[in-house]
Parts: structure tokens; sequence; C-alpha cells
């Protein structure tokens, strides 16, 4: 079969297209023919092998894994023994440690889940990593309540599309950040205000937030704190920081600082989950979120796609038709 592959870390060109064995299922997995993935930050993290420790966890030297991807979209082509819930030609969707980025993958039935019945295999692909994220960001460690002012520090990105549409889902009043050039996406999308950064600094402004959901790591901790609410909760999930350690002094910070203030200031790592996936999946169907796609390439040209994501500061989600 057809696959991206990687032998080393480095820029998007270590990734080339190469024909590889077609995975077999295990005895408790699903063989998934791709029809759609997307680009992620984990993605370009795994291609450069930057920041420098996180190769302690996908391979010190080159990646361990060889096919990097991490959703995919696609119809059910063989189970395992064990599998009980999907049959071949099942329509379904999840995010994979990697391998997504092929004509075929091999998923664990407990990460898998049926695609929303109102997407296409490529808007489905575009939402297991960035809304999982944005839903355990926002719900799990936010604690979200109908009625409060939510932030989103990044709210045109991959992540930051899906947040502002699942705060508003939770009835809250939300405002975007981002830049100038996507803030008619950022309005369209549902955001009730939008600061565009490149004229106004959120965090000298006199409006106040219960909750701030911090994509973009481009401010203080302190200075965040400042427009939040007395009782109000910080969430990061920033990728910012240098090539050695990436966010970790900036997360490592808010673990010491939260003990000592009266705001809640929280970190977290999102983890794969079928039933977020499932909630997910009724929250579109119902019209609640709506994926939004920058740019569609094909399996031939991830190389491009990744390149695009990484220097020219893609909005929203970039798609892989495979």
């Amino acid at each position: 079969m057809k696959a991206i592959v990687q032998e080393k870390y480095g820029s998007a060109e270590v990734l080339r297209l190469g024909e590889i064995d077609k995975p077999v299922p295990g005895h408790d997995e699903v063989t998934v023919r791709v029809r759609a993935t997307s680009v992620t930050h984990g993605d370009w993290v795994t291609t450069t092998g930057l920041p420098y420790l996180g190769r302690l966890a996908f391979g010190l030297r080159r990646p361990g894994r060889k096919v990097p991807g991490r959703d995919i979209a696609g119809e059910v082509e063989a189970i395992g023994k064990n599998v009980t819930r999907f049959q071949p030609g099942d329509e379904v969707y999840a995010e994979v440690a990697a391998g997504g980025f092929a004509e075929y993958a091999r998923v664990s039935e407990d990460l898998l889940c049926p695609k929303p019945a109102n997407l296409t295999f490529e808007q489905a692909a575009a939402i297991p990593w960035a809304a999982n994220t944005a839903l355990q960001g926002l719900r799990d460690r936010g604690g979200i309540e109908r009625g409060q002012q939510v932030l989103i520090n990044g709210a045109s990105g991959g992540v930051g599309t899906f947040a502002v549409q699942i705060a508003k889902s939770f009835g809250a009043e939300v405002t975007g950040v981002c830049s100038t050039r996507n803030v008619k996406l950022v309005r369209s999308i549902g955001a009730d205000h939008v600061v565009d950064y490149t004229r106004e600094d959120f965090t000298k402004s006199d409006r106040r937030y219960d909750l701030i959901f911090d994509l973009a790591g481009n401010h203080s901790l302190s200075d965040c704190r400042r427009v939040l609410t007395p009782g109000g909760t910080l969430v990061l999930s920033s990728s910012k920081g240098g090539r050695w350690f990436g966010p970790v002094g900036r997360l490592l910070g808010a673990l010491v600082l939260s003990p000592f203030v009266r705001q809640s200031v929280r970190t977290f790592m999102a983890r794969r989950s079928q039933k977020n996936l499932a909630d997910l999946k009724e929250m579109v169907e119902s019209g609640q979120i709506t994926p939004a796609i920058d740019r569609t390439y094909p399996l031939s040209e991830v190389a491009e796609a990744m390149r695009y994501f990484s220097e020219e500061h893609a909005r929203a989600k970039i798609v892989i038709t495979v």
C-alpha cells in the first residue's frame, strides 16, 4: 500500500511517499481503509523531533514509528476475531498513535467511533485530535459552565476553531483572539467578540473572563491572570517553548503557581478517547460544531501540506485525501 514514510527527523522534506505492507489487524483491532486524514501539531513534533525532550517518547535518534498521521476517517476493511462493535464497510473515524498517512491503518477497537453521519470523510478527519483537545481543555479541565465569559487565545487554529464552537455549545459568551486575516473566520464560527491581537492586547483590556483557554502561549501567566475574574480558571495547552524542553518550563510554572493563588491555573495533555469522539459525533450531528477546513492536499503532497502548516500560519484544519 501507499504511505508516507519518515526515516529521520527534519523539515517537511523528510516525509516521502513509499510502498509498505498493508497492516493486518490483531485480535482486538480493526484495519481501516483510510479515506482522509489531517495534519496535527503532533505530526509536526514527530516530523521535526522538536522539542528534543519529546524524543524520549517517540525515538531518540530516529522516529520509532515510520508512518506519521494521527487523525483518520474511512471504512472498516477487516476486523480481528475479538471485535464486536464494527463490521467491514462501517464508516468510522479515530485518533491513532501513528500510521494515519497511509491507505490503510490499524486501530484498536476501543479507540474507534462511528463517523458523524452528516459529514464527508474529509470533514470527519479534521475532528479527532483538534476537537478532542478542545473538548478536554474546556469541559474536563476548564469546567466550563453556561453564562461564563470565555476567552480562546488562538481561536483561528485547528484546536481554536473547535474551541470557539464547543464553548458556544455550552452556553458561554465567547471572545476569540486571532490575527487580522482571521477575524472574519472566527466571527463566522460563532464568537461573540473578536480581538485582533495585531491591534489590541487582550491582557490590557478592562474585560474579565471566567475561563481562558490559552492555545498560543504568547503572554505570561501573570498577564493572563490579570484579566481573569477572582475565581476564574486559566487552562494552558500551548506548544510554545525552546528546542530542548518546549513548553515544559511554562507548564511547570503553572503547577508551582496554582496552589498559591485563588484563581485556578491548570495544564493538561489531551488523551485519545472513544467516549469523547462519541460526544463530538453527537455535537456535530446536532449542528453545534462544524469542522473548518483551510486547505486539502492529496496523500502524495503531505510534505507540502506540512510545510504550509509550519510556515504559513495555517488557519483551521489542513486535510489530506487518500
